[in-house]
Protein backbone atom coordinates (compact mmCIF):
# COMPACT_ATOMS: atom_id res chain seq x y z
CA UNK A 1 0.00 0.00 0.00
CA UNK A 2 1.60 3.30 -0.59
CA UNK A 3 0.51 6.74 1.21
CA UNK A 4 -1.51 9.61 -0.52
CA UNK A 5 -0.64 13.00 -1.00
CA UNK A 6 -3.53 14.05 2.24
CA UNK A 7 -1.58 11.03 3.71
CA UNK A 8 2.06 11.94 3.17
CA UNK A 9 1.29 15.89 4.88
CA UNK A 10 -0.54 13.78 7.83
CA UNK A 11 2.06 11.82 9.18
CA UNK A 12 4.67 14.45 8.38
CA UNK A 13 2.63 16.64 10.50
CA UNK A 14 2.10 13.86 13.43
CA UNK A 15 6.09 13.42 13.70
CA UNK A 16 6.78 17.36 13.10
CA UNK A 17 4.42 18.05 15.85
CA UNK A 18 5.71 15.36 18.37
CA UNK A 19 9.38 16.30 17.31
CA UNK A 20 8.60 20.17 18.40
CA UNK A 21 6.67 18.80 21.39
CA UNK A 22 8.52 16.17 22.67
CA UNK A 23 6.06 13.82 22.63
CA UNK A 24 6.24 9.85 21.37
CA UNK A 25 3.66 7.61 19.52
CA UNK A 26 3.44 4.17 19.25
CA UNK A 27 3.87 4.03 15.23
CA UNK A 28 2.20 6.27 12.64
CA UNK A 29 -1.47 5.45 12.05
CA UNK A 30 -2.41 2.52 9.90
CA UNK A 31 -3.92 5.24 6.80
CA UNK A 32 -0.79 7.16 7.03
CA UNK A 33 2.21 4.45 7.70
CA UNK A 34 4.64 3.77 4.83
CA UNK A 35 5.37 0.36 4.01
CA UNK A 36 8.17 1.20 1.68
CA UNK A 37 11.51 3.38 1.95
CA UNK A 38 10.28 5.55 -0.71
CA UNK A 39 7.39 6.12 0.77
CA UNK A 40 9.19 6.83 4.22
CA UNK A 41 11.33 9.07 1.91
CA UNK A 42 8.79 11.00 0.04
CA UNK A 43 7.35 11.95 4.30
CA UNK A 44 10.37 13.15 5.24
CA UNK A 45 10.89 15.33 2.51
CA UNK A 46 8.39 17.53 3.94
CA UNK A 47 10.71 18.79 6.34
CA UNK A 48 12.42 21.30 4.46
CA UNK A 49 9.26 23.35 4.15
CA UNK A 50 9.57 23.56 7.60
CA UNK A 51 12.59 25.38 8.01
CA UNK A 52 13.78 28.55 7.11
CA UNK A 53 17.34 28.03 6.21
CA UNK A 54 18.72 26.09 3.22
CA UNK A 55 18.99 22.54 4.26
CA UNK A 56 22.44 21.83 6.10
CA UNK A 57 22.95 18.48 4.98
CA UNK A 58 22.27 14.88 5.21
CA UNK A 59 23.02 12.14 8.13
CA UNK A 60 23.29 8.56 8.13
CA UNK A 61 21.84 5.85 10.48
CA UNK A 62 22.74 2.10 11.11
CA UNK A 63 25.70 2.29 9.25
CA UNK A 64 27.18 -0.68 11.13
CA UNK A 65 25.66 -4.39 11.32
CA UNK A 66 25.26 -3.83 15.09
CA UNK A 67 22.99 -0.53 14.68
CA UNK A 68 21.01 -2.76 12.13
CA UNK A 69 20.78 -5.26 13.90
CA UNK A 70 19.63 -3.33 17.01
CA UNK A 71 17.08 -1.00 14.79
CA UNK A 72 15.87 -4.45 12.81
CA UNK A 73 16.87 -2.87 9.43
CA UNK A 74 19.02 -4.46 7.11
CA UNK A 75 20.86 -1.24 5.29
CA UNK A 76 21.64 1.97 6.45
CA UNK A 77 19.40 5.03 5.92
CA UNK A 78 19.36 8.70 5.21
CA UNK A 79 18.32 11.40 7.47
CA UNK A 80 17.82 15.05 6.28
CA UNK A 81 20.26 17.64 9.00
CA UNK A 82 18.12 20.77 9.77
CA UNK A 83 20.11 23.99 10.35
CA UNK A 84 18.09 25.06 13.57
CA UNK A 85 19.75 21.64 15.02
CA UNK A 86 23.28 22.33 14.63
CA UNK A 87 25.54 23.39 17.07
CA UNK A 88 28.81 25.09 16.79
CA UNK A 89 32.22 23.31 18.90
CA UNK A 90 31.88 23.78 22.20
CA UNK A 91 28.13 24.47 22.19
CA UNK A 92 25.59 23.24 24.44
CA UNK A 93 23.06 21.02 22.74
CA UNK A 94 19.48 20.71 24.12
CA UNK A 95 19.19 17.77 25.58
CA UNK A 96 16.57 17.39 28.80
CA UNK A 97 14.15 15.74 26.70
CA UNK A 98 15.52 13.56 24.55
CA UNK A 99 14.42 9.85 24.15
CA UNK A 100 17.38 8.23 23.14
CA UNK A 101 19.72 9.35 25.34
CA UNK A 102 22.94 8.42 23.83
CA UNK A 103 25.88 10.20 21.31
CA UNK A 104 27.57 9.56 18.33
CA UNK A 105 31.65 10.32 17.27
CA UNK A 106 31.30 10.34 13.31
CA UNK A 107 33.01 11.31 10.66
CA UNK A 108 31.67 13.98 8.68
CA UNK A 109 32.35 15.74 4.92
CA UNK A 110 31.30 18.84 3.24
CA UNK A 111 30.87 18.65 -0.10
CA UNK A 112 33.03 21.19 -2.61
CA UNK A 113 30.83 21.00 -5.44
CA UNK A 114 27.14 19.15 -6.55
CA UNK A 115 26.68 15.86 -7.32
CA UNK A 116 22.98 15.74 -8.99
CA UNK A 117 20.89 12.51 -9.60
CA UNK A 118 22.21 10.13 -12.83
CA UNK A 119 21.15 6.93 -13.85
CA UNK A 120 24.58 6.02 -13.38
CA UNK A 121 26.27 5.22 -10.30
CA UNK A 122 28.82 7.58 -8.60
CA UNK A 123 32.30 5.58 -7.68
CA UNK A 124 34.55 6.71 -4.65
CA UNK A 125 37.00 8.60 -6.65
CA UNK A 126 34.61 11.30 -7.84
CA UNK A 127 32.57 11.44 -4.99
CA UNK A 128 36.02 12.02 -3.08
CA UNK A 129 36.88 15.22 -5.81
CA UNK A 130 33.58 16.64 -4.64
CA UNK A 131 34.94 16.72 -0.95
CA UNK A 132 35.93 20.08 0.11
CA UNK A 133 36.23 19.19 3.75
CA UNK A 134 36.81 16.57 6.48
CA UNK A 135 35.41 17.11 9.83
CA UNK A 136 35.13 15.57 13.42
CA UNK A 137 31.71 15.70 14.84
CA UNK A 138 29.15 14.27 17.08
CA UNK A 139 25.69 13.75 16.83
CA UNK A 140 22.82 13.83 19.22
CA UNK A 141 20.04 11.37 17.29
CA UNK A 142 16.84 10.97 18.70
CA UNK A 143 13.51 9.10 17.56
CA UNK A 144 9.45 10.45 18.00
CA UNK A 145 9.06 6.57 18.34
CA UNK A 146 7.88 5.09 21.46
CA UNK A 147 10.20 2.12 20.55
CA UNK A 148 12.15 3.03 17.47
CA UNK A 149 13.79 -1.05 17.54
CA UNK A 150 10.38 -2.06 16.18
CA UNK A 151 8.86 0.26 13.78
CA UNK A 152 10.98 -0.62 10.96
CA UNK A 153 12.99 0.88 8.00
CA UNK A 154 10.18 3.04 6.31
CA UNK A 155 8.73 4.71 9.42
CA UNK A 156 12.36 5.70 11.25
CA UNK A 157 13.22 6.94 7.22
CA UNK A 158 10.09 9.27 7.59
CA UNK A 159 10.85 10.28 11.35
CA UNK A 160 14.06 11.19 9.29
CA UNK A 161 16.21 8.20 10.93
CA UNK A 162 16.32 9.61 14.06
CA UNK A 163 18.04 12.56 13.74
CA UNK A 164 18.20 15.46 16.70
CA UNK A 165 21.17 17.83 17.32
CA UNK A 166 24.63 17.71 15.23
CA UNK A 167 27.68 19.39 16.51
CA UNK A 168 29.95 20.02 13.29
CA UNK A 169 33.97 20.15 14.43
CA UNK A 170 36.74 22.25 12.89
CA UNK A 171 38.11 21.24 9.61
CA UNK A 172 40.80 18.48 9.55
CA UNK A 173 44.27 19.29 7.91
CA UNK A 174 43.81 18.12 4.32
CA UNK A 175 46.64 15.85 4.73
CA UNK A 176 43.44 13.14 5.52
CA UNK A 177 43.06 12.46 2.25
CA UNK A 178 46.14 10.56 2.55
CA UNK A 179 45.05 9.04 5.61
CA UNK A 180 43.42 5.07 5.72
CA UNK A 181 40.08 6.19 7.31
CA UNK A 182 38.86 2.29 7.86
CA UNK A 183 41.73 2.21 9.64
CA UNK A 184 41.63 5.15 11.87
CA UNK A 185 40.88 5.46 15.49
CA UNK A 186 38.79 7.68 17.41
CA UNK A 187 38.03 7.88 21.17
CA UNK A 188 35.44 9.61 23.33
CA UNK A 189 34.54 10.25 26.96
CA UNK A 190 32.09 11.53 28.92
CA UNK A 191 33.10 14.02 31.58
CA UNK A 192 36.39 12.49 32.59
CA UNK A 193 35.57 8.89 32.61
CA UNK A 194 36.87 6.17 30.44
CA UNK A 195 37.62 6.42 26.58
CA UNK A 196 35.76 4.65 24.24
CA UNK A 197 37.44 3.82 21.08
CA UNK A 198 36.03 3.07 17.61
CA UNK A 199 37.81 2.69 14.17
CA UNK A 200 36.34 3.93 10.69
CA UNK A 201 35.68 0.47 9.33
CA UNK A 202 32.56 0.49 11.71
CA UNK A 203 31.28 2.83 9.01
CA UNK A 204 29.97 0.51 6.19
CA UNK A 205 33.99 -0.64 6.24
CA UNK A 206 34.98 2.85 5.63
CA UNK A 207 33.45 6.57 6.19
CA UNK A 208 34.52 7.18 2.46
CA UNK A 209 31.96 4.74 1.35
CA UNK A 210 29.12 5.57 3.60
CA UNK A 211 29.37 8.68 1.99
CA UNK A 212 29.25 7.16 -1.35
CA UNK A 213 26.30 5.02 -0.52
CA UNK A 214 24.72 8.80 0.91
CA UNK A 215 25.68 9.97 -3.30
CA UNK A 216 24.19 6.95 -4.68
CA UNK A 217 20.97 6.60 -2.43
CA UNK A 218 19.86 10.63 -2.93
CA UNK A 219 20.87 9.79 -6.90
CA UNK A 220 18.47 7.10 -6.60
CA UNK A 221 15.36 9.75 -4.96
CA UNK A 222 16.41 12.59 -7.40
CA UNK A 223 17.76 14.24 -4.95
CA UNK A 224 21.27 16.90 -5.60
CA UNK A 225 23.79 16.75 -2.62
CA UNK A 226 24.85 20.12 -2.97
CA UNK A 227 28.11 22.08 -2.33
CA UNK A 228 28.55 23.41 0.96
CA UNK A 229 26.11 20.30 2.60
CA UNK A 230 27.54 18.38 5.48
CA UNK A 231 27.13 14.14 5.13
CA UNK A 232 27.74 12.76 8.94
CA UNK A 233 28.12 9.20 7.95
CA UNK A 234 27.49 7.49 11.53
CA UNK A 235 28.87 6.16 14.38
CA UNK A 236 32.15 4.86 14.31
CA UNK A 237 32.21 3.66 17.97
CA UNK A 238 29.39 2.24 20.09
CA UNK A 239 27.04 4.77 21.19
CA UNK A 240 27.63 6.00 24.41
CA UNK A 241 24.87 7.08 26.87
CA UNK A 242 24.76 10.36 28.29
CA UNK A 243 22.49 12.07 30.78
CA UNK A 244 21.98 15.98 31.19
CA UNK A 245 24.57 18.01 32.07
CA UNK A 246 27.35 16.10 31.15
CA UNK A 247 30.66 17.34 28.45
CA UNK A 248 30.65 15.18 25.41
CA UNK A 249 34.27 14.69 23.76
CA UNK A 250 35.82 13.09 21.00
CA UNK A 251 39.00 12.45 19.70
CA UNK A 252 39.93 11.86 16.34
CA UNK A 253 43.97 11.78 16.83
CA UNK A 254 45.38 13.97 13.85
CA UNK A 255 41.80 14.66 12.37
CA UNK A 256 40.94 16.93 15.41
CA UNK A 257 38.64 16.99 18.43
CA UNK A 258 34.79 17.89 18.70
CA UNK A 259 33.24 18.90 21.79
CA UNK A 260 29.73 19.61 23.59
CA UNK A 261 27.71 20.11 26.41
CA UNK A 262 24.58 18.13 26.63
CA UNK A 263 22.32 20.87 28.51
CA UNK A 264 19.69 19.93 31.26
Amino acid sequence: MTVSGSGVETASDMLWQHWQQRERLAELPAAVRPHTREAGYLIQSLLERRTAFPLFGWKIAATSKAGQAHIAVDGPMAGRLLRERVRDNGSGVPFDRNHMRVAEAEFAFRMGTDLPPRTVRYHAAEVLAAVATLHPAIEVPDSRYEDFTIVGAAQLIADNACADYFVLGPAAPASWRSLDLAAHRVTARINDGPAREGIGANVLGDPREALVWLVNELSHLGITLAAGQVVTTGTCLVPLSVEPGQHLAADFGVLGTVHGWLEA
